[in-house]
């Protein structure tokens, strides 16, 4: 099971760094065809989709892997039994709000694809075509949220804290610039 969701966190990531890059393929392609003197409409609908979906798709495998933005002035300063009940705390909050956001946004991606919304740019499509990103991000984010908290329930280290201290005996303090 471990093996199964790490795989699915990492390859939200793989996803998400696919549409930074077709985002850069867009974008030289528009380049290109501008100074070709061809129209470049709707790519401006579609970066827009793209940077969306890299956004929400990252979430989860940037949460697993430390790299989310965490303020851990408090936690560093308690001692390892309070530590661990603060984790609890804090991973139990994010659980709900973050269930809350994917509740939501499938419920909103539902009720674009019931209503048949469409996009307003120069590309119509149904809305909740670019809408799946935003829940299955959510959803993944949700499921990543939760899998730390058994995590930390069970006993262990949180997998971000893990993962962050692995990096920093490596000597990489990339991410805490």
């Amino acid at each position: 099971m471990r093996q199964t969701l790490n795989w699915i966190y990492r390859a939200s990531g793989y996803l998400a760094a696919f549409f930074v890059f077709a985002i850069f393929v867009v974008m030289i392609g528009q380049t290109i065809l501008r100074e070709l003197g061809m129209r470049t409409g709707g790519t401006d609908d579609i970066v827009a989709w793209f940077c969306a979906a890299s956004a929400f798709l990252a979430m989860a495998d940037t949460f697993k892997r430390g790299d989310f933005v965490r303020v851990g002035l408090l936690l560093e300063h308690l001692s390892s039994t309070w530590r661990h009940r603060f984790e609890i705390l804090t991973l139990s909050i994010a659980a709900l709000f973050v269930g809350y956001l994917a509740f939501w946004a499938g419920r909103f991606t539902y009720e674009s694809w019931q209503f048949n919304d469409m996009a307003n740019g120069l590309i119509v499509i149904p809305m909740w075509i670019p809408q799946l990103s935003f829940v299955l991000g959510a959803g993944l984010l949700c499921l990543a949220v939760i899998d730390e908290l058994c995590i930390v329930l069970s006993g262990q280290r949180p997998t971000y804290v893990v993962a962050v201290e692995e990096r920093h005996a490596r000597g990489d303090f990339s991410e805490d610039m």
